[in-house]
């Protein structure tokens, strides 16, 4: 079964800087785009950033030019890097895979991970 696994949230001081990980597990047959989406309390998930089969990549305004994402494909892996966090960056990111296991593809989710960002 394919599980999405995150990792590399935590604190930070606002103007520091965190990297997720995200590593897709399981009977993989190919993934086609994967991303990060947030969500702060009281608010709904919102799209933090794209990247597709391509390594063409997509971001929501309020990131661009302080988030990069990337993937590695040996190793089924995307990552967030995050610069210059500020407290409104405060919420829990989630991965997000389409990736096909057997015939179509299916949407993926991981577990979430905080991302607290003081000021």
């Amino acid at each position: 079964q394919v599980q999405l696994v995150e990792s590399g949230g935590g604190l930070v001081q606002a103007g520091g800087s965190l990297r997720l990980s995200c590593a897709a597990t399981g009977s993989i047959r190919s993934i086609n785009a994967m991303g990060w989406y947030r969500q702060a309390p009281g608010k709904q998930r919102e799209l933090v950033a794209l990247i597709n089969s391509g390594s063409s990549t997509n971001y929501a305004d309020s990131v661009k030019g302080r988030f990069t994402i990337s993937r590695d494909n040996g190793k089924n892996t995307v990552y967030l890097q995050m610069n210059s966090l500020k407290p409104e960056d405060t919420a829990v990111y989630y991965c997000n895979g389409v990736i096909r296991e057997f015939i179509t593809p299916r949407n993926y989710w991981g577990q979430g991970t905080q991302v607290t960002v003081s000021s």
